[in-house]
Order: C-alpha cells, then structure tokens, then sequence
C-alpha cells in the first residue's frame, strides 16, 4: 500500500513538473488546480460505482445460493419419499402383466376387427382381382391387392409385436393369404408386358400404360414405407420390397435391347452387305423410336424417368461393342466405325431435327471406347495392307495377260495407246479413300501414305515385268505380235500414273510436302518408262541391223539401198511411236537420232571400206552426204510430228555430242583412215590442230564417241575429200 502510495505522489510530482516549466504557467496554477480537483472527483464517483455494483452482484449471488440450498433440500426431501413410495408398489406393478397383455391382445383383436371385413372375403376379394387382371383393369386390380397385403401385412405386425418368435401364427397367417403373392405375382407379368409393348401400347392406348405407372408409383411409395417402419421395428411384410421401378426400367432396357438386336435379319453367309443393312435397319429403327417417345412417351411417365435416350444409347452401345469384337472384314471395320463416329450423331440419327429438345448429341458418351477404335484402326490397315497386295497383283497378272493378245490395246480419247491397269489400280485406291474420309481426316491421310507406299512396291514389280516381257519377245519376236504397241502402252502407263497420283494427293491430301514414297514413285516410272524407250528402240534396230551393217561397205558404194530401208523402217516404227505421250515421245526422237548416227559413226569407225582412188573417195563422199540429208530429213519430220521442241535438234545434237568427241586421237586417226590416202605427217598436223584448238565440253550427257570403240588400225593416207564429206554427215 505504502509502496502505491509512493508511486502516486512520484507521479504526481512530475506531472506538476511538467505542467510548471515556465513562469508564466505560475499564473494558471489556480486554473491547473481545479481541473486536477474535477478529475478526481469524477475518478472517486466511477470508482464507488463499480464498488457498488460488485457489493449489489454478491449480495444477489448469496440470495440465490441460499434459494438453492432450500430446493436441494426439498428435493432430497421428495425423491425420500419416491423411493419409499416405489418399494411399497413392487408387487402392484407385478400384478399389472397382466393388464398389459391385455392391451396388446386388445390392438391385435381391434386391428382383426378392423380387417374382419377383409379376413372373411379374402378369397372373394382374390377371384376378383384375378378377374380384374385378367380383363386389364390393372388399376382396379391393384387397389384390390392393396387391400388384401395391407390386412395381411398389419395381422402380421401385431403378431411381430406380441410374440416375434411365435413362427406357428406367423406361418398361419401366410397360408392364408398364400394366394395374395400369386396375385402379386400375376399382376407384375401384366405389368411388364405392357412395358414390352410400350411403342405399340403407347400409340393405341396411352392410357394403359399411364396406369402401369401409376401403379409402379404406388408400390414404390409402399416400400418406402415399410423400409422405414423396419428400421424402426424390425418387421417387413414378405415381398418387400418389390422394387418394380427397378424391375420396370429393366423390363425397358431389355425391350430396346431385343428391338436393336432384333435388326439383323441376314448374315454374312447369305448377304455381303450384312452389317450395312444391320445398322441402317438400326438407325431407323432407334429413331422412330425416340420421335415415338419424344411425342408420345414422356407424356405418359413422370418427368424423372426421362431415360428413354440414355437406354437407347446404352443398347446401341453394347451392339456395337459386340459387332466390334467379331472377325470383321476391312470394309466391315470401315461400315461399322462410319456409321459409329459419324452417322450415329448426324441428323440422320440422334442429330435429328425432332430430337434436339430431348437429346443433346455433345452430351452423350461414345458408343465405343476410343481404344476399341484403334484396334478396329489398326486391324483395317493390316487387312488392307493384305488386300490391297494381293489385289495389285491380281491387276498385273490380269494386264500382263492382256500383253499377250493378237489385238492392239485400246487407246484414249488422245490417240495414246494404254491398258486399263492405271485406272484399276486407281480405282482401288480411290474406293478405299473415299471409304476412309468417311470416318476421318487424319485416318485418310494414313490410307492415303499406305497406297503410296504400296504403290511404289507395285511398280518396281511392274518394271521386272516389263523387262521380263521383252526377254520373252527376244526369244522369238514374232511373239507377242503387238509387242511394240503394249510396250508404247506401258510407257504412257506411267504418264498417267504420275497424273492419278497427283490427282489422289490433291484431292484426298491436305498436306503439300513431298513424302519418301513420291521421290521414289517418280524415280521408278522414270526408269519403267526410259527402259521402255530402250526396249522400242532395240526393238527398231535389230530390224535395222542387217541393214546398219552395209554402210560403209563395197555393196554400199556400188549402190545398197540400206539408208533408204533405214529411214522407212525408223518412221514405220515411229508411225507407232507418235501414240507415245509426252515428255517420253520427245525423248523417243532424240535417242533414236542419237543411235542412228552412233551406228553411222561406228560405221566409219569400223574401217569397212578403204577407198582406193579419188573417184570411190569422192562417190563415197557424196554418197555420205545424200544420206546425212536422208538423215537430217527423216527426223526433222519426226521431230515435227512428235512435237520436238527445237526442229534443228540434229544439228544442235551433232554439235554437243559429236564434235567434243572427235578430240580423242583414235577417232581422228579412224576417220581419216577411211580416206586410204592419208600420210604420216598429214595425220600428225590435223590431230595437232584440232588439240591446239580443243572444245571444251560440259555437258551433262556424255558424248556419242564415248561408246564407240576404235578397232586398231593402221594409218594410210587421207584425202580431202573424205573429210569433207565427214564433216558433212556430223552436221
């Protein structure tokens, strides 16, 4: 106390402190004082209240205990006298047992009276429900039911009640109403076969099959009830519950099931198109269903059974499903995934106009899992792959067949000779595309790369047949006798491959980078096609060859019509040659021109014919020249028919192609030599010369001289002549 007191005074001494620091505050101490004596009167009031206030709350507190402790008392007091009271009525409680027995014999004698009425007509009341059920009056017959399970039901709670363990009675009452569960029973089969025939039902009576609602609603609010009064007893009457909810919308979902599984009418054995027909006998048959219970069935059943569209899509799922794990063939794979990823949700089917109030396509699950639909994917391609094989080499076989008939093949509307091959083929690929677009863009794409990878497989076998047929021919060229023309035919085949597989990309292809199989599909028709021009112009020159053998012979110089033969021969060959299509008839042109002055070169080069005068070198000479004419003409005028682009290709392929050559010495050497005059010394100044004066060459195709091998021969003189008259041919 002593110690707060100190702390009062120390503060209160600095607070004056701080109130005095200057002297003029002197003048306001007066004015300090009083506000300081106000404070603490106002300090000392609310202090005495509160004092009081905790002073008013004890006295209250001891008030009321002192209350307490008097009704404790009185209690102790009165629960004495209970406990007295209640040893002196043991033995009067024991006598009330048997007053409580009477008063559950008196609930079950009034629960019988109350149900008298019912216990004595209970087979009356059976034949008539029986009769009811029997003529359909189904709500009828179900009231009756209920009158007779609710007498039997409480007789047998009030029996659970009195005695749980007495089966005898228990037993007794079921005998007797043993007919109500057969009712029941019957009742359930009428029921059901109204929900069987529910798309029927609901078009001729409607309200036959509200009635079978109504009902199913009754019962389900009676087994919720009994389900509740277990819970609380025990006890439930036999039968319950009956749960016919659930059992109805099994009865439906086995009703749709058999209806979608009802649609195959045929099988693969008898029709091809089974599955086809199948799921379009499907889709009609699952949407007039769902108009018939859009417009009419859900008028009839309660907003909350709304599930026809679900117990469709659940029924149609597990069909397909089961399609799905049989052995499919591809085009079956392709029917079933078309229609499952596609029609299923177009307008055709659940995307109908009439069904978008009451089934939202975004909403509903697939019908197949999407690894079920890889599998299928998957097992596509590989059959595909498999046919797709076998029927390529089913079409070679069948062209190679055609490459043997008397008749020339057919030509186009151009005039180009062609087999059908290409448009088999191409057929085949287009089928099987259009097939795959169907179920989606990426899987066409898949199609797409594995035709042309197949493709270019085809092709390489289609070259080693090609060879093959002109080994055939060689053997014995009268045979085939249209060899030329389905070699030409050949040849445009590949032209027109390389169209349809510009075609199919451009139409069934949204990329436009080139793949591994088009640089390869191109380089094997390039090949197919060159070596088919070299096949016709071997061809060409083994008719010539007798003939190329008399040039530059004595029967040549003293009058051998060999040229002449040449030239009607090469635009004979050519008369077929122009049904070649392009680039590849240019092409045919140009190498023929370069193999008819290779065997004229070689000709020269052969060492023949020596001239032994001036008169055979200046015959010889001209003669050289009249046939260079012969030459220049002939393929002039096949140039021109086969639209050879530049119409002094001879003289521009004798410059690229012959003269560079003649730089090499032995070819010099052989060319003078034809001459018989040339000495020495003459030899060495033109070869000297024309090094001196060397062409250079740069071209990407090599020079005919490359391939011409000089004999060896022994120089002798030249003339003036010869060379000028072999200048003359290479122009």
């Amino acid at each position: 106390m002593e110690e707060t007191s100190r702390e009062a005074v120390a503060t209160a001494v600095q607070r004056v402190a701080g109130m005095l620091q200057r002297s003029d505050q002197l003048d306001k101490v007066e004015q300090y004082r009083r506000r300081e004596a106000r404070k603490k009167a106002s300090v000392e009031a609310r202090l005495k209240a509160a004092i009081q206030s905790q002073l008013d709350g004890v006295r209250t507190g001891l008030i009321q205990l002192h209350s307490a402790l008097t009704d404790v008392k009185d209690i102790q007091s009165s629960l004495a006298d209970v406990s007295k009271d209640w040893r002196q009525s043991i033995n009067t409680i024991e006598n009330l047992k048997d007053v409580k027995d009477a008063v559950v014999q008196h609930s079950q004698l009034a629960s019988a009276v109350e149900n008298l009425k019912n216990i004595f007509s209970v087979p009356e009341i059976v034949a008539e429900t029986q009769q009811l059920i029997e003529q359909a009056e189904l709500l009828q017959a179900h009231r009756k039911l209920m009158e007779l399970e609710c007498s039997r039901d409480d007789l047998m709670y009030e029996q659970y009640r009195m005695d749980s363990k007495n089966t005898s009675d228990m037993n007794l009452i079921s005998i007797y109403f043993e007919d109500v569960q057969g009712l029941s029973d019957e009742l359930a089969k009428q029921l059901w076969m109204v929900l069987q025939r529910s798309m029927v039902t609901v078009r001729r009576d409607p309200t036959m099959l509200v009635s079978v609602v109504r009902i199913i609603e009754r019962e389900e609010k009676i087994d919720r009830r009994m389900v509740d009064r277990k819970k609380q007893t025990g006890f439930i009457p036999p039968g319950r519950p009956k749960q016919w909810k659930d059992k109805m919308f099994e009865v439906l979902e086995g009703t749709v099931s058999t209806r979608i599984e009802g649609t195959q009418a045929v099988t693969r054995e008898a029709d091809k198109m089974w599955l086809v027909r199948l799921l379009e006998i499907t889709r009609k048959y699952v949407l007039d269903d769902l108009i018939v219970v859009k417009n009419l069935m859900v008028q009839c059943f309660p907003p909350h059974y709304n599930t026809f569209n679900s117990l469709y899509h659940n029924a149609v799922s597990i069909r397909v499903k089961e399609l799905a794990a049989e052995d499919l063939e591809a085009n079956e794979i392709v029917s079933l995934l078309t229609w499952v990823l596609n029609t299923y949700k177009s307008v055709e089917m659940m995307g109908h106009p009439e069904l978008h109030s009451e089934c939202d396509i975004n909403q509903l699950e697939p019908l197949l899992p999407q690894d079920v639909v890889d599998d299928l994917l998957s097992k596509y391609v590989q059959t595909f792959t498999s046919n797709i094989t076998g029927w390529l080499r089913k079409a070679l076989e069948t062209d190679k067949k055609d490459w043997q008939k008397e008749t020339e093949p057919e030509a186009d509307q151009d005039g180009y000779y062609q087999t059908t091959l290409p448009a088999i083929v191409f057929q085949m690929f287009e089928q099987n595309l259009q097939v795959a677009a169907q179920i989606d863009g990426e899987f066409k794409e898949q199609v797409l790369k594995l035709c042309l990878k197949q493709m270019n497989t085809f092709l390489i076998r289609y070259r080693e047949e090609a060879v093959t047929y002109k080994e055939d021919h060689l053997r014995d060229r009268q045979l085939p006798q249209c060899y030329v023309q389905y070699m030409i035919a050949i040849i445009n085949n590949c032209q027109t491959f390389k169209e349809s597989i510009n075609s199919l990309k451009r139409k069934y292809s949204q990329s436009s980078e080139p793949t591994d199989s088009d640089a390869a599909i191109e380089r094997t028709l390039n090949e197919v096609a060159k070596e088919g021009c070299q096949f016709l112009l071997d061809e060409v020159f083994l008719d010539l060859e007798h003939h190329l053998n008399e040039l530059l012979t004595r029967k040549w110089l003293t009058g051998s019509h060999a040229v002449d033969t040449i030239c009607v021969t090469v635009e004979d060959y050519f008369n077929d040659f122009n049904k070649i299509k392009k680039p590849f008839n240019q092409e045919m042109t140009s190498e023929a021109l370069r193999r008819v002055v290779v065997e004229y070169i070689k000709a020269v080069m052969q060492k023949r014919i020596t001239f032994k005068n001036a008169d055979e070198r200046r015959e010889g000479a001209e003669r050289m020249i009249k046939e260079a004419d012969q030459f220049k003409f002939l393929f002039r005028k096949l140039a021109a028919v086969s639209t050879f682009s530049d119409t002094s290709g001879i003289q521009v392929f004798l410059k690229v192609f012959v003269l560079p050559a003649l730089h090499r010495e032995e070819h010099i050497q052989a060319l003078l030599a034809v001459r018989g005059d040339a000495s020495r010394e003459m030899r060495q100044m033109i070869i000297g010369t024309l090094s001196e004066n060397k062409v250079s060459y740069s071209g990407v195709t090599q020079p005919i001289f490359k391939d011409i091998t000089v004999p060896t021969i022994t120089m002798t003189t030249m003339t003036t002549m010869t060379s000028m008259a072999t200048a003359k041919l290479l122009k």
